[in-house]
């Protein structure tokens, strides 16, 4: 059973933005798309260290911001030429509320 975290109102996260958790272990990026949906996923690209939640969010996907690789909000899977992914973490958006899998947090110990 999957528990989960309150972790903001969906209107705090920009549309087509996104805004940035704080753990020990690093951030986790939450993005909002242009439809609505959440998405989170670590929030450092593997490339360069990029801070995705700086990125541009179009469509299911975010562009890095220091050398435009494209990561699918979805699977974390870098898109194009490009090799690498990033930890995806389960979101949800209930009653106007963010929720985050508190479980897959767990390694990342939420601060």
């Amino acid at each position: 059973m999957t528990r989960w975290i309150d972790i903001a109102a969906l209107e705090d996260i920009p549309l087509r933005g996104a805004r940035t958790l704080r753990t020990p272990e690093g951030c986790v990026a939450v993005f909002r798309t242009h439809d609505n949906r959440v998405f989170a996923l670590d929030d450092r690209c593997p490339h360069k260290g990029g801070p995705l939640s700086d990125g541009i969010v179009h469509g299911h996907a975010v562009t890095c911001p220091l050398h435009a690789w494209v990561f699918d909000l979805e699977t974390g899977r870098t898109q194009g030429a490009d090799e690498g992914v990033v930890a995806t973490y389960p979101a949800q958006v209930m009653a106007g509320r963010v929720l985050i899998d508190v479980d897959r947090l767990a390694g990342k110990r939420v601060a």
